[in-house]
């Protein structure tokens, strides 16, 4: 992957919804996408936690990202199955996701996300996700819109 595909992917994976939830664009290799989001109060639930609906978006669209890294410019990913585990509450400063393709089709690919609390410096796993993607041409898109 060179520079252009690099800064253009880190630039689309900062929109919609994501976006308005917070989630950045940390890093960005073959296979691998990391994201990272600021914890602020519109993120927590009753009780003072992450909501698990922020932080299974982060593990969803960043898995989405790291499988998108795979493909040429003309093919989007949609997400086909996504399964999460929950181990800890999320409760600090940051939460970091980290994902991977575990396994690259030439249509299906699975990516695993682990989602984690940095704190102090420390890196506390917090979730994991499994999510299975499909690698769609963009002319499927083109007449819906």
């Amino acid at each position: 992957m060179d520079d252009e595909r690099i800064t253009y992917l880190k630039k689309d994976f900062s929109q919609g919804f994501p976006s308005y939830c917070g989630c950045k664009a940390d890093y960005v290799g073959k296979g691998v996408f990391h994201s990272i989001l600021t914890i602020q109060e519109r993120h927590k639930q009753q009780d003072g936690f992450v909501h698990a609906g922020v932080i299974a978006t982060m593990a969803d669209h960043t898995a989405g990202y790291s499988a998108y890294t795979l493909v040429p410019n003309n093919v989007r990913i949609l997400t086909i199955e996504f399964k999460i585990n929950y181990f800890k509450p999320a409760i600090g400063e940051t939460v970091l996701c980290k994902s991977q393709v575990i396994n690259a089709g030439k249509t299906i690919i699975t990516s695993e996300s682990n989602v984690f609390l940095l704190s102090e410096g420390d890196e506390t796993l917090i979730s994991k996700a499994l999510v299975t993607l499909m690698a769609v041409p963009i002319e499927n898109f083109q007449d819906k819109k």
